[in-house]
């Protein structure tokens, strides 16, 4: 994983008072759910890096094959951990394959012809368009522009996520976040996981400067959350996750990026 790595600290910082409350008790913090999470996101962050540097390299001149592309275009990495990029349409359930990429020893995608498996792009493809169709019920008409992911289980089953993307305007947004697992077929959603706020919201991506993400009305950060912290650290001297039981900040420190989590008292503020 091309990603730095990060480190994991839990503060528990409690008045005197409130330790006495609950001698006996360790971190509230979930420390398992957000190791899970980081881990979740750096993948994800990963398969971003491919896409964007895939379509860079769709020859966009060639109007007959571009005209042949539909949104169901994803990422995946074989058995060996190759990462591979494809573009095409899914129509009546076959997936009409017209550009695949793949990444040499180097990292650096290449076009290649070679073939992939008529069915697992089928699913694949099925998956994505059924977490689409219900994001799209989702949200309002209007809101920010979505990326999507898609990663197949060791169960057959698909994860499939959309993120708000990086905005044309250069705005970074967040507040809502699709999130869905479904079945082997590609057909239907087993789980939703999803969660939306009442408005997306966002910050300009410049100057460089500390901001915060408001989700405080949910106890635990969210992958979305973390993802844009993730995404986001190099715009960002700092990127504060504010929940209702936690503050989780990505902090640079020199070269790379280390995330404090900081519990909160009871009345959900940080202990002085």
């Amino acid at each position: 994983m091309r990603y730095l790595s990060h480190l994991i600290i839990a503060l528990v910082l409690t008045s005197a008072a409130f330790a006495q409350d609950r001698p006996a008790e360790g971190p509230k913090f979930d420390i398992a759910d957000f190791s899970k999470k980081v881990e979740t996101a750096e993948w994800l962050v990963e398969y971003d890096g491919v896409a964007w540097r895939s379509t860079d390299m769709l020859p966009t001149d060639d109007k007959s094959r571009m005209a042949r592309l539909g949104p169901e275009w994803f990422c995946f990495q074989d058995e060996q951990r190759v990462w591979h990029a494809v573009y095409g349409r899914l129509t009546e359930g076959k997936y009409d394959l017209v550009f695949h990429f793949v990444a040499g020893k180097d990292g650096v995608l290449a076009r290649t012809d070679a073939d992939i498996d008529q069915d697992f792009l089928n699913k694949h493809a099925a998956a994505l368009s059924t977490g689409r169709e219900q994001l799209l019920r989702s949200i309002p008409p209007g809101s920010p522009r979505f990326n999507q992911y898609i990663r197949k289980n060791s169960d057959n089953t698909y994860s499939v996520w959309f993120f708000p993307a990086f905005q044309p305007n250069r705005i970074a947004v967040y507040g809502g976040e699709g999130v869905y697992l479904i079945d082997a077929a590609g057909t239907k959603i087993i789980k939703d996981e999803s969660y939306f706020q009442k408005d997306f919201r966002g910050f300009a991506s410049e100057p460089p400067r500390e901001i915060w993400l408001d989700y405080r009305e949910i106890k635990k950060p969210t992958l979305g959350g973390v993802f844009f912290a993730l995404y986001y650290r190099n715009y960002f001297t700092k990127i504060v996750i504010d929940t209702g039981e936690s503050s989780n900040m990505l902090v640079r420190t020199n070269d790379s990026f280390v995330w404090v989590n900081v519990e909160k008292d009871e009345k959900g503020e940080k202990p002085q």
